[in-house]
């Protein structure tokens, strides 16, 4: 694993995915905790539960399951179009257009690609409060893996056969470690994206991963310059 980016390891570079949350847009806009409460909030409604009691329900489910909405599928059989709906029903004011971004990832070759486990209303409103949506190709979101969420196998294997991805031609960008695994494995250049300063902000134990640090290949907690980094390898 490197901190330092090596454009020639992205030369052969055609095919770039990213994640969504805390991946574009930096971990201190807390974005995703307006999800991470609304799904605690969904959690309490359904089981009429104490607050404590549901936001530990909700962080057993995702560990357990790798999503929520996984975990309440699997276990209480629930109407997943409605859990994203009421999850995703959040305010995308305060994240702030980022113009740099963008024409960083313009300017790489090939296809770019959006990969969460979020789905697309999600994706489409994050990228366009961004400004950087009109540069992605496709959004490969939970309901187009079938509600299957990263890290299991599935929704990778129907990504790469979907858009003709060859691993070993392709890089991807993620905040959570153990979402790397199969990427790195499927034969892709991985970068995981980690809080400013590289210091954890809320996440959760169970989402540093420090036991899947094998599946990456370099960490930045400056995705913009980094992908900048690499344009005179491009030019």
């Amino acid at each position: 694993m490197s901190t330092q980016p090596d454009a020639a390891r992205f030369a052969h570079i055609r095919d770039w995915v990213f994640d969504l949350d805390n991946t574009l847009y930096p971990h201190h806009s807390n974005l995703f905790a307006q999800v991470d409460v609304n799904m605690t909030a969904y959690v309490q409604a359904l089981l009429s539960l104490p607050h404590d009691e549901a936001r530990k329900l909700q962080k057993d489910l995702y560990r357990d399951y790798g999503t929520t909405l996984a975990g309440l599928m699997a276990r209480y059989k629930i109407d997943p179009d409605d859990f994203l709906t009421k999850a995703h029903d959040i305010d995308y004011s305060g994240l702030v257009p980022d113009p740099d971004l963008g024409a960083a990832i313009k300017a790489l070759p090939g296809r770019k690609f959006i990969f969460t486990n979020g789905d697309r209303g999600h994706a489409e409103r994050t990228a366009t409060q961004l400004g950087i949506l009109e540069h992605f190709e496709d959004i490969f979101d939970i309901v187009a893996a079938e509600l299957t969420p990263k890290p299991d196998r599935k929704p990778y294997d129907a990504f790469v056969a979907l858009h003709k991805i060859v691993g070993s031609n392709a890089a991807m960008f993620e905040d959570i470690a153990r979402n790397l695994t199969v990427p790195k494995a499927l034969g892709m250049t991985t970068v995981l994206i980690v809080p400013n300063n590289f210091e954890p902000t809320f996440s959760e134990v169970w989402e540093r991963d420090p036991d899947h640090s094998d599946a990456v290949d370099f960490v930045t907690d400056d995705l913009g310059a980094f992908l900048r980094s690499l344009a005179p390898t491009f030019s």
